[in-house]
């Protein structure tokens, strides 16, 4: 990231060090360099048949749509400073391959793998990979629910966990993100 020149009175050693993030062009014509900004991405992935969302057991999932989980972490996480990349797959691969591609693209991963978090070594493995926070979120209590809902693979590689809470879960997950990076 540039980082912008210093003014030419803060003194020759701190101009220089300014100098070093700056590309060759910039050296050349001098001028000052305008920080872009980089947009601090939380990737909220999301597992099988969360697409049904307001469908599929209204009683156990609610009947807030995906779309609506969508609109809602959009406006959340932008009065947080972030901007939200939201997906849903009902295939295994595809989680994993944005999981990994989110190690150079995402600030943080908030993941409700669904069925995937009882079963999957392969996300778990992808999720093991990152060096930004993971916020594991799911609609209904897990632990409350069926035993082979009751262990998390997800959870393994998850800086914390939510649960239970409904759609709520993933703006408190996103509120998790932002106090993590932020040091709060």
């Amino acid at each position: 990231m540039l980082r912008p020149s210093v003014a030419q009175d803060s003194g020759p050693a701190l101009h220089r060090e300014s100098r070093r993030y700056m590309s060759v062009a910039q050296r050349q014509t001098e001028g000052p360099t305008i920080p872009v900004p980089t947009p601090r991405v939380i990737l909220v992935l999301n597992g099988p048949n969360l697409n049904m969302l307001g469908v599929r057991q209204p009683e156990i999932y609610g009947r807030e749509t995906l779309a609506d989980l969508e609109a809602a972490c959009r406006a959340h996480a932008a009065s947080r400073g972030f901007e939200v990349d939201f997906r849903q797959s009902n295939h295994e691969g595809e989680l994993i391959g944005w999981i990994q591609a989110a190690r150079s693209s995402a600030a943080a991963v908030v993941i409700n793998a669904a069925a995937y978090t009882h079963t999957s070594v392969g996300i778990l493995d992808a999720l093991s990979l990152l060096e930004v926070p993971v916020i594991e979120v799911h609609l209904s209590n897990i632990h409350r629910r069926e035993a082979f809902r009751h262990h998390s693979y997800v959870s393994l590689a998850a800086t914390g966990s939510i649960v239970g809470l409904g759609g709520r879960g993933y703006l408190l997950a996103i509120d998790a993100v932002a106090g993590l990076l932020d040091g709060k």
